[in-house]
């Protein structure tokens, strides 16, 4: 018989709170982390802001002999991991082989350590050979990623990388939750990591026209889904990661439980690299397959995370397809986006949805979307704009959607 899957423990290291409970209260009181960019000079580019995570102590989670030779997205994944471990009372230190072996890590990650990547071909270029790492190859492979954060706390279970794009932490929770159902792992550590905030990646970008340069002198302001002056997103890196296990597990040893993994759903609508297709119809099936995956009714929804970039097309596809997913619920449901006070951490995007909403459903408390400040009319959902709102939620759905025509979405049941 297959089994209830729920969080245990979450851990968050975030652009506007390093660790959980800093990343929540920012969150719920709409406070922004997008500020000016430091990793780098950003001078000659237009986009000088990002969303960056601030006063991690790299050191602390990766040894310093062994810094220069990792990305930034490593101590980040284990500093999330590894706070989700101590929220759930999982101590792997007292373990046996035997029992490392039934904990799995899931890591959904669109680009891995691709700023690692970027610093040895600079060091290269520059004719600093003698300076680039010997790790090289392993580090810039993204499925070394996983294998990182297993070894933060002996894992021996699976240890996987999921890359899809926006929806890659999405979909390594759904495959955690999977594992765990069929009993194949008592516990998996799933979630995402991205720490894309380098040079040539925001001049990608840059070529591509979806990153806001209208708010250099207020960074805090750059991030705005759903408001008609918004002029593409804010790059942003972050971790967020979950302990999953079975509810008889948690329920045994008296861990938190912050929710049960209830459904899942995900299509592709097959249409263009970066585009989306203006219907909306894939990105609303696949929230419709999660929640009858769940077997919920769409009037049982009590909220959603939108995806919510802050990009013309997005916004507007996105509000179109909730309303075909929802129907008449649509003018009921609550949605926020959390890209509003975070900017978008790539395919990190649905592990920090779906962090707030399990600590919004945990306290009553929906988070906002903030700086909607001309609301757009073909963006006409309740986006809970500005403060959280207080509000009971037995389900929520967490929406993705992104590059390569992806749409993933979860369904989570409050059971407190």
């Amino acid at each position: 018989m297959d089994r209830r899957v729920v969080i245990s423990g979450v851990g968050a290291m975030a652009p506007n709170g390093l660790g959980r409970e800093a990343f929540w209260q920012a969150t719920r009181r709409g406070k922004s982390g997008v500020g000016p960019i430091t990793l780098f000079d950003p001078d000659d580019l237009r986009v000088w802001i990002a969303g960056e995570v601030h006063g991690l102590d790299e050191d602390s989670f990766v040894e310093p002999k062994y810094r220069k030779h990792v990305g930034r997205a490593v101590a980040l994944g284990r500093a999330a991991a590894l706070e989700a471990l101590a929220d759930a009372g999982i101590d792997t230190s007292a373990m046996t082989v035997d029992e490392l072996r039934t904990i799995g890590v899931l890591t959904g990650s669109g680009g891995g350590s691709q700023t690692f990547t970027e610093e040895q071909y600079r060091l290269y270029f520059e004719q600093r050979i003698k300076e680039v790492s010997v790790y090289t190859i392993p580090t810039g492979t993204i499925g070394s990623l996983a294998s990182e954060v297993s070894m933060a706390f002996g894992a021996r279970g699976l240890s996987h990388v999921v890359s899809t794009g926006c929806t890659s932490s999405t979909d390594a929770i759904a495959y955690a939750a999977e594992h765990v159902r069929r009993g194949r792992l008592e516990t998996v550590v799933a979630g995402g990591v991205d720490a894309p905030i380098s040079y040539l990646i925001l001049r990608g970008f840059e070529l591509m026209r979806i990153l806001t340069d209208a708010w250099n002198e207020e960074p805090e302001r750059g991030s705005r889904p759903f408001s008609s002056d918004r002029s593409g997103f804010v790059l942003a890196e972050g971790a967020w990661f979950f302990v999953l296990e079975s509810l008889e597990s948690a329920r045994a040893r008296g861990a938190p439980i912050y929710g049960e993994l209830a459904g899942y759903g995900s299509t592709c609508e097959a249409y263009h690299r970066v585009r989306m297709e203006e219907g909306g119809e894939e990105v609303a099936r696949a929230m419709t397959l999660a929640m009858g995956d769940a077997d919920v009714e769409p009037e049982a929804i009590d909220y959603a995370a939108l995806h919510g970039t802050s990009t013309e097309l997005n916004d507007r596809v996105e509000t179109r397809a909730v309303r075909r997913a929802f129907g008449g619920h649509a003018d009921k449901l609550a949605t926020s986006s959390l890209k509003s006070m975070i900017g978008h951490p790539q395919g990190a995007s649905g592990a920090a949805g779906l962090a707030a909403t399990l600590l919004a459903m945990r306290d009553g408390v929906l988070p906002p979307t903030i700086n909607v400040d001309t609301p757009d009319p073909e963006c006409d959902l309740d986006y809970v704009t500005d403060v959280g709102r207080r509000a009971a939620v037995e389900y929520a759905v967490c929406n993705c959607l992104g590059f390569g025509s992806k749409n993933s979405a979860l369904v989570v049941r409050n059971l407190g």
